[in-house]
């Protein structure tokens, strides 16, 4: 693999990368994986330029690029985009009226290329691998995530190796082999297909763009965030419900809005929204860590869910994800597969949105958290839906009778 040295066009403030344990600094200008120290994820730096201002925004794409200064692309030609990000913020005016939500809002990320917000830590994460030379990348996927890698790679003509479990929904492998991915189908769950890909990827000729095994994926999640604030006319929710499988969108969010501080476009007296982590039922190692169950995740055994993604029985960033839940004020809290149903139907019948089971679990958390009194109802909240129901008709087919 060789190094790509001339960064001419430039904009970003990329300083350094640091291990999330111990803070250790590691140069960006070489390719990284998790830290050498403690194994683990390694977080994107930045000099934050006093020159960036909110109005520097104005006139500029409405794409999650706008916010380059504070992306880790170094030399614009190494982006790889397909038009992510800047998805809607929508009112959930009749769920709030039967519910008793003063304000209830959606952002919804089934809007984006390859139909989730998969999309944006992909768009990212392939960038910087085509920036250090990078000719090929691997990920074991629940779905989505080796949907978005694979039409990254195409664009950025790079091979791709999916590994996903076999139980997957069809919509998912068939939409890879269209984009000429090498796909590995096994049984189990997202734990196993990351042992085969380690075995695929042996010699490391591949990038595995594993959740949170490389930095760059974070940096693109994390414009969710940027996003947030700059749709709400620099104003954040009191609460936002994110459904956490490996849990990068909800770090991303939360580092944005620290970024965002620095940059002095949020005030530093500013309270930042209580973070509440959705899980499956079936698959829920963060909510029985946070609730004192189990010291760590590290044995979690988990069962296939309807939400494909959440199915993350052991995931990398537990810390980081328990580090937001404790700065924020938030919660952790899990959702069965009928409630996941019901919030399917509801959010179709009563909003015209026909969003992923992960999107339905957070609707059905938030209903969840006012009813015990956790949420109030004047409280500004804000559900994140992730993907698209389409592709996940066949783990839902027939099923909207209940």
């Amino acid at each position: 693999m060789h190094m790509t040295t001339t960064f001419a066009t430039s904009l970003s403030t990329l300083s350094r990368l640091t291990c999330s344990k111990c803070g250790q600094p590691y140069p960006y200008s070489i390719l990284q994986r998790v830290s050498d120290c403690c194994g683990m994820p390694l977080l994107a730096q930045y000099d934050i330029p006093s020159s960036f201002s909110k109005e520097s925004l104005k006139g500029r794409e409405g794409t999650m690029w706008r916010y380059q200064e504070l992306l880790p692309v170094l030399d614009e030609r190494f982006k790889v985009s397909l038009g992510e990000g800047f998805t809607p913020i929508l009112e959930l005016k009749n769920l709030a009226e039967m519910y008793g939500f003063e304000h209830l809002v959606l952002k919804d990320e089934g809007q984006n290329p390859t139909g989730s917000f998969k999309a944006r830590g992909l768009s990212m994460a392939i960038s910087k691998a085509l920036e250090l030379g990078v000719e090929g990348c691997i990920i074991p996927t629940a779905g989505n995530a080796g949907v978005a890698m694979a039409a990254y790679c195409a664009k950025a003509n790079m091979s791709a190796v999916v590994v996903m479990p076999r139980h997957t929904p069809k919509a998912f492998k068939e939409e890879c082999y269209w984009y000429g991915a090498e796909v590995h189908l096994l049984d189990g769950l997202i734990n196993d297909c990351a042992a085969q890909a380690r075995t695929l990827n042996k010699d490391g000729h591949l990038l595995d763009v594993s959740t949170l095994k490389e930095p760059y994926r974070l940096e693109g999640k994390k414009t969710m965030g940027y996003e947030i604030a700059e749709q709400g006319q620099w104003q954040l929710p009191d609460v936002i419900l994110y459904p956490a499988g490996g849990g990068t969108g909800l770090i991303g969010i939360w580092k944005a809005f620290k970024e965002m501080i620095a940059l002095g476009w949020l005030d530093k007296d500013v309270r930042l929204p209580r973070m509440v982590a959705v899980q499956a039922q079936n698959c829920k190692p963060l909510v029985d860590t946070f609730e004192g169950v189990q010291e760590n995740s590290q044995h979690y055994n988990g069962l296939p869910t309807i939400a494909n993604g959440l199915a993350v029985p052991r995931p990398l960033g537990e810390p980081l994800m328990l580090q937001v839940l404790q700065e924020s004020g938030g919660t952790a809290i899990a959702i069965t597969e009928d409630e996941m149903l019901e919030g399917l139907r509801e959010l179709g019948q009563k909003e015209g949105l026909f969003v992923a089971p992960e999107g339905a679990a957070v609707w059905m958390a938030a209903r969840k958290l006012l009813a015990s009194g956790w949420l109030h109802a004047e409280e500004k909240v804000l559900l994140l839906n992730t993907g698209s129901a389409q592709k996940y008709l066949e783990n839902i087919e027939g099923r909207y009778l209940g």
